[in-house]
């Protein structure tokens, strides 16, 4: 029988400590011989990454075993932090001296680059029986120099194959160690504005010349060698990521791969970031993101099959050997890794379900509002609970959710987060902004000049526009985000009326000193955000929210990393003590050993309690099983 009850007062089975148990993070996967072996961030061990694999028997079983911790620093978000051999070597960077080792099977682990404080390494990858690396070294410079570097098994220097650019990254050596392939990149560009593809012959153990295989006018990615030898990458001169094949025949020196209206890649954040696969038979197994993603394979005859698999949002694509494949990313109720088979047939590797029957995940909606600036689009998902419902005519609260970046995107599934507010009688709309990838370049480029503007004004749309549905209660909306979603969170409050409360997670407050703070590989961004400086310092004091702390009028909850490099505590305290001057009513937690992004499993829970205590607070509904929150 169904209760009558309050939207956001309805219990769940779900509960923090559930939902922080299924929200994994995985860091790679890899073919080792006949075994599957994963990366996996460990929230009940502070967030180490440790590289596993499954036992005969069935059980997990740690290939690093604690305290090492696979975590690379490079460009401060790492990635390819850890690569195998199919004999079981496995090559790691360790989080706390940013060297590489090497781990052989029944051994402990040995150091493979010398001693270095000013050394980072990620980005690692096995191939012709070379390891690969990204090289960054911090010498004091405004600019750390960056390589990419051939590391030695058995004693002797680590070989420098190519530097000359402010970022390389996604090095692909060829099946005869002949030839390697890259991206580089340069300040003020960020790898989703303008990159170069380049190849280069390895002779004497460098890169003798190079040339370049893209006009560096577009934000080209991932190099590899196909099955033939030929190199084929993704590039975007229709305005969409696609694949194509080095072809210096051809009017434009390439040829399209299966050429479709989606999206094959994505905002090169992590090393490691991957969106498809050469198969042995000639063809591919990729990605495509048009809003939400899909995974689809390319026979070498260029037809695709779409692969059923689950995950529809953060999709990566992990490793092949022979026809068979490995993809990460999140599903409804389910973070996991699949292998896909010869056949097309899919099975899970790891991931940890929700518990949660199909009647407890709420069925997105995927939606268009129009916008200020154009239409916008955005995910749906309405309260949903199988014991639980609504007195008549109540309209539900919504948490619109904001995504970082602010060149990413969602690709609109029921994850863990989402699902303990819906379950709870909270609605949550997901805002693909204009600025977000998987539209295209268009729409990510809308935001081009724009930011604290464009987003903020499509956030605020997606929300009203629900409400004009008739589908939320616009008394009762509230917003939150994260690092650069945690900027719109709080330009929409300073700049618009549609939000009753705020919720920012490690948020910008203050562009300027987001410019001057933050680490390299963001250095630049704000420039074609906002505008370089010093000559568009008056657009960074007028779209910065600490530069109009008169607008703050609504509760706000503000929840910060200690260790946070990219956005420091600095920026959550301002707008924490701008708001008590204000006598705006507040809440700050600051978490100890916490950076940019929450690891561990007690940071995890508490966010997430706070964050529902914080709603029930603002919107008056009982919240059972939460800790009461106080506001200053």
């Amino acid at each position: 029988m169904t209760t009558i009850a309050p939207y956001g007062s309805w219990i769940s089975p779900l509960s923090a400590a559930d939902a922080a148990a299924t929200a994994a993070r995985y860091d790679g996967a890899r073919f080792v011989g006949e075994e599957i072996w994963w990366g996996e961030s460990l929230p009940d061990e502070g967030g180490r990454t440790a590289v596993r694999r499954t036992a005969a028997d069935g059980t997990t079983v740690d290939v690093l075993p604690a305290p090492w911790n696979a975590r690379s620093r490079v460009h401060e978000y790492g990635g390819g932090s850890w690569t195998a051999t199919d004999d079981g070597r496995v090559f790691f960077v360790e989080k706390s001296d940013q060297r590489v080792w090497m781990l052989r099977p029944g051994g402990e682990p040995v150091a493979l680059t010398p001693i270095d404080d000013r050394a980072r390494h990620g980005g690692l990858r096995w191939q012709a029986d070379t390891l690969l690396a990204v090289r960054e070294l911090h010498d004091g410079g405004p600019v750390p120099r960056r390589s990419l570097v051939a590391i030695p098994l058995e004693g002797g220097e680590v070989r420098e194959l190519v530097a000359g650019s402010d970022f390389l990254a996604q090095p692909a050596l060829s099946a005869d160690g002949r030839r390697l392939a890259w991206v580089a990149w340069d300040h003020p560009d960020m790898p989703w504005d303008r990159t170069q593809i380049r190849v280069g012959d390895v002779r004497d153990g460098v890169v003798s010349t190079w040339e370049a295989v893209t006009s560096g006018e577009t934000a080209a990615l991932q190099p590899e060698w196909d099955a033939a030898g030929r190199l084929v990458y993704i590039d975007e001169p229709t305005g969409r990521w696609n694949l194509r094949r080095w072809d210096t025949a051809s009017v434009d020196g390439s040829t399209p791969v299966a050429p479709v209206d989606a999206d094959t890649g994505g905002g090169l954040w992590v090393l490691g970031a991957r969106w498809y696969v050469p198969l042995a038979n000639g063809g591919f197994v990729a990605s495509r993101t048009n809003g939400a993603d899909e995974i689809v394979r390319i026979d070498a005859d260029g037809e695709v099959t779409p692969v059923d698999v689950p995950a529809r949002s953060r999709v990566v694509v992990e490793d092949a050997t022979g026809s068979r494949t490995l993809v990460s990313g999140t599903g409804p109720g389910i973070t996991g890794i699949w292998e896909i088979g010869a056949d097309g047939s899919t099975s899970l590797v790891r991931g940890t379900r929700s518990g949660l029957g199909d009647e407890w995940i709420p069925d997105v909606r995927p939606t268009t509002v129009p916008g200020a600036h154009c239409e916008v689009q955005a995910f749906d998902h309405p309260p949903t609970n199988a014991d639980f419902s609504a007195p008549e005519g109540e309209l539900p609260p919504y948490l619109v959710l904001v995504h970082g970046g602010p060149t990413a995107h969602v690709g609109g599934v029921a994850d863990s987060r989402v699902t303990y507010f819906t379950s709870r009688g909270i609605g949550v709309l997901e805002v693909n902004y204009g600025g977000s990838t998987g539209y295209g370049r268009a729409y990510r480029e809308r935001l081009r000049g724009r930011w604290g503007i464009v987003d903020r004004d499509d956030v605020a749309a997606a929300a009203t526009g629900l409400a004009a549905e008739g589908r939320a209660d616009a008394a009762r909306l509230a917003i939150a985000g994260g690092s650069a979603g945690g900027w719109t969170v709080l330009a929409a409050l300073v700049g618009t009326d549609v939000f009753a409360a705020g919720i920012s997670r490690y948020g910008v407050g203050d562009a300027r000193l987001l410019a001057t703070d933050t680490h390299d590989f963001e250095a630049r961004y704000l420039d074609g955000l906002i505008g370089p400086l010093p000559d568009a310092e008056a657009l960074y004091l007028e779209r910065s929210p600490l530069g109009r702390i008169d607008g703050f009028s609504v509760p706000v909850l503000l929840l910060q990393g200690a260790e946070d490099a990219v956005v420091p505590p600095s920026q959550a305290e301002a707008i924490r003590d701008a708001l008590a001057a204000k006598g705006v009513p507040h809440a700050y937690v600051l978490y100890g050993g916490e950076g940019h992004g929450f690891r561990r499993a007690e940071t995890v829970i508490h966010a997430l309690e706070s964050e529902l205590a914080f709603l029930g607070r603002v919107f008056g509904f009982e919240t059972p099983g939460v800790p009461a929150i106080t506001l200053e």
